[in-house]
Order: C-alpha cells, then sequence, then structure tokens
C-alpha cells in the first residue's frame, strides 16, 4: 500500500539540511511524498523535479520562543489540517520551526508526527517541554543535536531521541563522476583546487577558511580556492557576504565564488581538498558528500563533524577559529597524492557504510511502520 507523506517545513532553498530531506523522500519505498512550504524555491523545485506533490502555504516559522498552546490556535493549523484531510495523507513529518504548527494539525486529523531536530541549539524553553514531549517519533541528525536538544538532565528519555543520520546518494556523490567540465569553468589547468561548500552565515566559518587560503597559497602557488553555496536567509546573511567578499579582495589568494550549484557532484569531483571551516556544524552534510565522492577533508571538530570525519583516516580534524591549524592540514594533503588518495577512499567507504541514504530511507520506513502498526 501507498502511503502518502507531508513533510513540512518553513526553509525553502537547497541547503543541506533539505538536501538530505529529498533524498530521503525520494527513497522511501511505496511512499508517495508532499511537500509544504510557505513559498516557492529552489527545494520546490527540486521537488517536483524528482516526481513529488508540493503544496504552498503561505505561513513565517515560528521562533524558538513559541508557546504551544497559543501557537496552535493560529489559522495556518486549520489550513494545514485541511491539506491533510484533502490529500489523505498518512503521516506528516516537520523541522522544528514548523512544528508548532504541524503537530495540532496532525492530532487534529489523526495522523502520526515525526519531526527531525537538525539543530543542537533548539533546547526546549520550561514552557515548551510538555509539548516536545507529545511527538509520535523524535530524530536528531547527529549525537552532538540529540545531546544538546534533551539538555543535561535530559528533560525527556534520551532513548526517545533516535539518532537518524542524513543520507546522501552515494550513486550520485561517486568517485567515478568527472569534474572537469568544473575545473575547465575554473580555468584551473592542472592546480589543485581547495573547495568550501557552504551557505552564507557567520558560523560557517568563511573568514576563518579565507585566511588559511591566504597562508596555502604562499606555500603552493598557483591553488586555487573554490567557495560554493548561496542561500542566504535573511538580510544579516547578505550583509555577512558582502564583508566577506570585501575580505577576500584584500587577500592575494586565488578564491572563486561558484554561488548555488545543481551539479555539486562535478563541482567536488573538481576538487582535491575540501575544507568545512564551520565554528560548529550540527551534522555537516557537505562532508558526507565529499567522503561519498573520494575527496580527503579538513574540517573544525565541533558539532556533527566530529562524528563524521574519522580524524586521519578519512580526513583531518582541527579547532574551530584556527586557520593556521586548516592552512597546515590542507598544505599537507596538497603535498601527498597518496594521502589524498588513501583518506579518499577510507571516505568513500565510510559514507556507504555510515550515512547512505539507504540507511537513512530504512530507519526511517522502520519508524513509520511501527507507527501505522498501532493505528
Amino acid at each position: 500500500m501507498t502511503k502518502r507523506v507531508l513533510f513540512i517545513t518553513h526553509y525553502t532553498g537547497l541547503g543541506g539540511g533539505e538536501t538530505a530531506t529529498l533524498a530521503l523522500a525520494d527513497n522511501l519505498p511505496n511512499v508517495e511524498p508532499h511537500l509544504l512550504v510557505p513559498a516557492e524555491g529552489k527545494f520546490a523545485d527540486a521537488w517536483r523535479a524528482m516526481g513529488g506533490r508540493v503544496h504552498v502555504l503561505p505561513f513565517r516559522g515560528a521562533s524558538t520562543y513559541f508557546v504551544p498552546w497559543l501557537w496552535a490556535r493560529f489559522p495556518v493549523v486549520r489550513r494545514i489540517e485541511q491539506i491533510i484531510r484533502e490529500n489523505d495523507i498518512h503521516a506528516v513529518h516537520s523541522d522544528y520551526h514548523t512544528l508548532p504548527f504541524a503537530l495540532p494539525a496532525a492530532q487534529r486529523a489523526g495522523v502520526p508526527l515525526l519531526w527531525t531536530c537538525m539543530g543542537w541549539w533548539f533546547r526546549p524553553k520550561p514552557w515548551q517541554r510538555g509539548f516536545f514531549r507529545q511527538p509520535d517519533a523524535t530524530f536528531a541528525h547527529s549525537q552532538a543535536i540529540k545531546h544538546g536538544f534533551l539538555g543535561q538532565p535530559p528533560f525527556m528519555p534520551p532513548e526517545r531521541v533516535e539518532v537518524l543520520y542524513p543520507g546522501v546518494d552515494t550513486q550520485r556523490f561517486s568517485p567515478r563522476v568527472d569534474g572537469s567540465g568544473v575545473r575547465a569553468e575554473l580555468d584551473a589547468g592542472d592546480c589543485p583546487i581547495v573547495l568550501m561548500v557552504a551557505r552564507f552565515q557567520r558560523v560557517k566559518g568563511h573568514d576563518t577558511f579565507i585566511r588559511a587560503a591566504a597562508s596555502v597559497s604562499q606555500r603552493v602557488p598557483g591553488a586555487v580556492f573554490a567557495v560554493a553555496g548561496e542561500n542566504l536567509h535573511s538580510a544579516a546573511d547578505a550583509r555577512y557576504k558582502q564583508r566577506i567578499v570585501s575580505l577576500a579582495a584584500r587577500t592575494q589568494a586565488d578564491i572563486r565564488w561558484l554561488g548555488h550549484r545543481s551539479d555539486m557532484p562535478q563541482v567536488l569531483a573538481a576538487a582535491d581538498v575540501v575544507v568545512c571551516a564551520s565554528r560548529f556544524e550540527s551534522f555537516g552534510v557537505a562532508n558526507v558528500e565529499a567522503m561519498a565522492a573520494g575527496k580527503p577533508i579538513v574540517s573544525t571538530n565541533r558539532g556533527g563533524p566530529a562524528e563524521v570525519v574519522a580524524d586521519g583516516v578519512t580526513g583531518f580534524l582541527v579547532p574551530p577559529n584556527d586557520p593556521d591549524a586548516i592552512a597546515e592540514r590542507v598544505i599537507e594533503l596538497l603535498q601527498s597524492r597518496d594521502t589524498r588518495r588513501s583518506f579518499g577512499s577510507a571516505g568513500r567507504l565510510r559514507a556507504q557504510q555510515l550515512f547512505s541514504v539507504e540507511a537513512a530511507a530504512a530507519a526511517f520506513t522502520a519508524r513509520l511502520a511501527e507507527l501505522s502498526a498501532k493505528e
């Protein structure tokens, strides 16, 4: 029997979390995936491209200070309930910012609600704790997120929060992908390419990456530093991007801005080393995509990357806000083809074993089946 699952989010761009949700929905067996978003955007376009249905309902995502009983009375709750009933939805999946609307709507419609916590900072306020005990299933994208969400001492039994690592399509992201087109676009020739993939937010550490690039370029002349990603969420993000571009213009490093790319497998295939300079990552989908593509990684070690990257095996882990540490490890990798190949092969195997979309889909499907059996 085909089940219709409605995924609800207030995000309309296509960042790491949205990419992971898209991959998950596309790999669920016997599921007709529906998406509800507040506006059109790259996420809705990608959802339709993979064959899913999209519903657009204007609303604003809740802040971290939401009051459950009050938010449950907002008109959008009734509208979501109507979408659930009119489309004969069997289950609803929500992110944090839509949960205050999605949970009461699902409860009124009599369908199970699953949600995924994607950020460690979403720790419930005292008046929200009872609310967060109500969903039928709660997932966290990493152990770091789970522990941050539950707090110390945990406000609810830890076993009620399941770690569901975002799955990556290891067929799409593969060492077999040809990156020559991107190298030609960058006019890199035989020069090494160091790649960073991140939306423009301060937490992503673009400034750290640029300072590291300046150091690397002094010892590896001709190195090209590419930054892929856009997905601006606010005016603050736009101002941050301006500061970063200005900072880059004042360095001697050869930094290229790739913007949003729909050909990320090819972009990764063109890279020699992939860097994650984030001050904190809840999980770090870009690291897993890079490992699946067989690329060595230099990543900061705070949060999810410490779970994803095997230090000294699939890449190097360094402290956040330390451009010198990133530079030293990048130089080490650029100077050793054998290490790059060894890390790339080990990373590919680790991505296949632990972080494949098939593994994520199997875990999600099993939980969905358990909830369906209780109905």
